[in-house]
C-alpha cells in the first residue's frame, strides 16, 4: 500500500521501516514593523562599532588594568586590542590588519604572550561582573541574581591538547562551560575537554565565583544548588 502526501510530508525508509519525514519551512518575511522598528533606530543613533562598546566599558571600569605581567605595562589601547581580537573571534591578526591605530600583528602579539592569562582574565571577569551588578537600579533590575549553567561544544584544531572527540556530536573538540546570569550577564566561563562530567565543572565554577562574590561584595548571598540525576550511570 503506498502512501501519497502534501504539504512537505514524505514517507522514506529508515532502517528498512517507513518514517515520515517533514521538510522544514522556509524562510518567512520580515515583519513590516520590525523593519520599521530598525530603520527609526538606525536613523537616531547610527551603528555602533563593538570595540567602541568595549572602550566605553574601559573608561567605566578600567578592567584591562587586570592584564598585569612581571614586563612593563603595555598601553591600554594594545590591552584592548588584544581584548577584541579574542573576545570576538576575530583573530589578532585580522585587527591588526584592518584596524586604523598603528599596531602591529607582532606587538599585539606580544602583548597577547606576556599579559593575558587565566588568572588576569578571571579578575577582569570578576571586575566587570561586579560594576554590571553595582551599576543596577534594584527598583528595576530586582536584589540578588540566578545564574544557569551550561556547556557548549565548539570545534578546535587536533594539536589543541585539551581536543578530544565527543560521543554525542561524533566529532571532535572542546568544551566551553559557562555560567550565564539570568540577565544575559556572563558571571564565568572555563574551557574543558569533551570527557569530564560537567557536574564537576559545574561545582568548582559556582565555588569559585561564590568566594569571589564574598570577597568583593560581603553583603551578597549566594545560594548553590546541585541537582544529581539518581540514574546508576551518574557519574
Amino acid at each position: 500500500m503506498e502512501l501519497s502526501t502534501t504539504g512537505g510530508v514524505d514517507i522514506v525508509k529508515k532502517h528498512g521501516e517507513p518514517w515520515i519525514k517533514v521538510s522544514p519551512l522556509g524562510k518567512q518575511a520580515e515583519p513590516e514593523n520590525l523593519v520599521a522598528l530598525k530603520a527609526e533606530i538606525e536613523r537616531r543613533w547610527g551603528t555602533i562599532d563593538l570595540i567602541d562598546v568595549l572602550k566605553e566599558a574601559e573608561f567605566a571600569t578600567g578592567f584591562t588594568s587586570e592584564f598585569t605581567s612581571v614586563v612593563p605595562k603595555a598601553m591600554p589601547r594594545r590591552r584592548l586590542l588584544v581584548q577584541f581580537a579574542l573576545g570576538t573571534n576575530v583573530g589578532i591578526k585580522r585587527v591588526a590588519v584592518t584596524r586604523k591605530h598603528g599596531e602591529s600583528e607582532a606587538v599585539l602579539r606580544w602583548v597577547r604572550h606576556l599579559f593575558v592569562d587565566r588568572t588576569n582574565l578571571r579578575a577582569a571577569l570578576v571586575r566587570m561582573a561586579n560594576a554590571t551588578f553595582a551599576a543596577r537600579d534594584e527598583a528595576w533590575w530586582g536584589e540578588g541574581t540566578a545564574c544557569a549553567s551550561d556547556s557548549k561544544k565548539i570545534g578546535s584544531r587536533s594539536s589543541n591538547f585539551m581536543t578530544e572527540w565527543h560521543q554525542r556530536y561524533r566529532e571532535p573538540g572542546v568544551m566551553i562551560y559557562w555560567h550565564v546570569e539570568k540577565k544575559l550577564l556572563c558571571v564565568c566561563s572555563q574551557l574543558k575537554s569533551c570527557s569530564p562530567s560537567e557536574v564537576a565543572a559545574m561545582i568548582e565554577e559556582a565555588l569559585r565565583t561564590a568566594r569571589e562574590l564574598k570577597a568583593h561584595a560581603p553583603h551578597c548571598r549566594v545560594i548553590v544548588t546541585v541537582y544529581a540525576s539518581s540514574s546508576p550511570r551518574t557519574r
